[in-house]
């Protein structure tokens, strides 16, 4: 891998020397320091970062093993694969360099095919991850712009052609009914509109561990979970499908638990709106709750299409919908894995019972102790 950029550290300068000339003579570009503290400094003010660091383990000033830890340490650097040259008797510098992150080992002595195996062999290890990251993210550019391309333009176009009926038509030509259906087609698009903004934002936040503080301080015990489930089913209900049979099953006593009362919501009301959203508007959907040992099941049954055996464990990943293309359904197959992370927030854990053709229960378990 030619051109690559690698910067050696050994005190031992004929032994710098020796391996700097092997590297170049095959084509690497090399930087050099003497221990630890001239390292950083490069690192510091290169203007490209290396792509590979080579370093000995006993050093003055600063070790090898303090370089990989402020390696680690530095946004910037972490990604920088590291090799460590290390004698056969450093058993325990090993050991702490695997705990610290180090990805190989050379022991001395070495020759140079060795040396340049190593190398040449975390190199492309190294790129085989680029590679893989910047397949992910462009899987992930192309997800999120046909889930903008279709969930932002639909309900952009419903507020955008009612708002300019209304602009058109003077409301005192109009009917009752007729304004009152131009303002309902700008409120549903709009709501819609601030669903998927809502659901965005909650899965950054999600991710970057932002709602595990918010989670830490806004957490309460919850001792009204009936009225809670019940406030649920009629608020998803009275939004999505007025005339569902729904009913709450809450099996015996539930005991009081410490959750956060708004995501606790949030995730259950994705079950819900799946369950209106998946099944035929004639069938029942139920929401239920029973304790098994020392966990509290919350849980969703509907009579639906169910969901493919191969499927089941792809449908907790953000933007994953069942058969999107054939069915064509509404969303942005963000709301599983938005109850997946709150499950995870709170110690706790999703789970999914599905037969085709046959409807699907949706199970939030959450620790009682």
């Amino acid at each position: 891998m030619g051109q690559a950029k690698i910067l050696i550290v050994e005190d031992d300068r004929n032994l710098l020397d020796g391996i700097r000339a092997i590297l170049e003579l095959d084509g690497y570009t090399v930087l050099t320091a003497e221990n630890g503290v001239q390292a950083l400094e490069v690192l510091r003010h290169v203007a490209i970062l290396p792509d590979l660091i080579v370093s000995d383990i006993m050093m003055p000033h600063m070790d090898g093993l303090q370089l990989l830890q402020a390696v680690r340490e530095e946004p910037k650097w972490v990604t920088i694969p590291f090799i460590y040259l290390t004698a056969k008797s450093d058993k325990a510098d090993m050991q702490r360099g695997k705990i610290l992150g180090v990805d190989d080992y050379l022991v001395k002595p070495f020759d140079g095919e060795e040396l340049l195996i190593a190398v040449e062999a975390r190199l492309k290890r190294q790129q085989a991850l680029a590679n893989a990251q910047t397949d992910n993210v462009n899987a992930l550019k192309r997800n999120i712009l046909t889930i903008l391309n279709h969930e932002f333009r639909t309900p952009l176009t419903f507020v955008v052609a009612y708002a300019d009926m209304l602009n058109v038509e003077s409301p005192v030509d109009m009917s009752e009914d007729e304004l009152l259906m131009f303002l309902k087609g700008v409120g549903s698009g709009a709501s819609r509109l601030r669903r998927l903004i809502e659901n965005f934002i909650l899965l950054v936040e999600l991710e970057t561990g932002d709602s595990e503080r918010t989670f830490e301080w806004r957490r309460t015990p919850i001792e009204d979970l009936p009225a809670l489930l019940e406030m649920l089913v009629e608020r998803a209900v009275h939004s999505q499908q007025p005339d569902r049979p729904c009913q709450v099953a809450v099996a015996g006593d539930i005991p009081p638990f410490t959750a956060d009362r708004e995501y606790l919501q949030i995730a259950l009301s994705q079950f819900i709106s799946n369950a209106l959203k998946f099944s035929p508007p004639d069938s029942p959907v139920v929401v239920g709750a029973h304790v098994d040992h020392d966990e509290l099941h919350l849980w969703v049954r509907d009579f639906g299409r169910g969901i493919p055996e191969d499927q089941l464990s792809s449908i907790w990943d953000v933007f994953f919908q069942v058969d999107r293309d054939q069915h064509e359904d509404q969303g942005t197959g963000s709301g599983l894995a938005i109850a997946q992370g709150i499950a995870r927030l709170h110690q706790g854990r999703v789970h999914v019972d599905s037969q085709l053709g046959g409807g699907s229960t949706f199970s939030l378990i959450l620790p009682l102790a």
